[in-house]
């Protein structure tokens, strides 16, 4: 896989993904683990969209652990009732919002997919997709409008104040 000047290679905090990457495959655990933290929400995030499911969260909170006694750090554990709550909360809107989303053609799931989940801008979902520019912003609109009546019809679809997810069900269906 091909890095981009976007993403892997980005400088945060002075370094970038390339060269931590370097670091840790020398054995820099320090250097792993801050790329893990640079990417993991990220790939969470993916992981909870596609598949509803909150078993990506215990995989990568089994993996932070794992990581954490490999670098000696050490944290306390606090009452998770409201996170668990949470949890169940979003994963019930993300299981609704999926519904939605296969009731709509490919071609309009797919635009979605990258422009609200993905975060990529219209030219760049029309760069990835092989469309012009207007045909993702007719695909989203469309979408944006069916998901809007689709959800508009189902109680309960509100977004908690606890929810992590960075694209909630209505700014989909907005």
């Amino acid at each position: 896989m091909e890095v981009n000047d976007v993403g892997p290679t980005a400088a945060v905090g002075g370094v970038s993904d390339r060269e931590l990457w370097a670091r840790a495959v020398n054995g820099d655990r320090d250097a792993f683990g801050r790329i893990f933290d640079r990417h993991a929400k990220t790939v969470y995030n993916h992981l909870f969209r596609r598949t509803a499911d909150w078993i990506a969260e215990r995989l990568l909170s089994n993996t932070r652990r794992r990581l954490r006694r490999l670098v000696s750090h050490d944290e306390s554990v606090g009452d998770h009732a409201d996170r668990v709550a949470g949890e169940v909360d979003d994963a019930r809107r993300m299981s609704q919002l999926h519904r939605a989303l296969a009731r709509l053609p490919r071609h309009e799931r797919e635009v979605v997919e990258l422009c609200m989940w993905s975060g990529l801008d219209q030219q760049a979902a029309a760069t990835a997709l092989g469309v012009a520019v207007g045909t993702v912003k007719s695909r989203l609109h469309r979408a944006r409008r069916r998901l809007g009546a689709d959800l508009a019809d189902r109680p309960g679809v509100a977004t908690s104040s606890t929810s992590k997810n960075p694209v909630t069900v209505e700014e989909v269906a907005r």
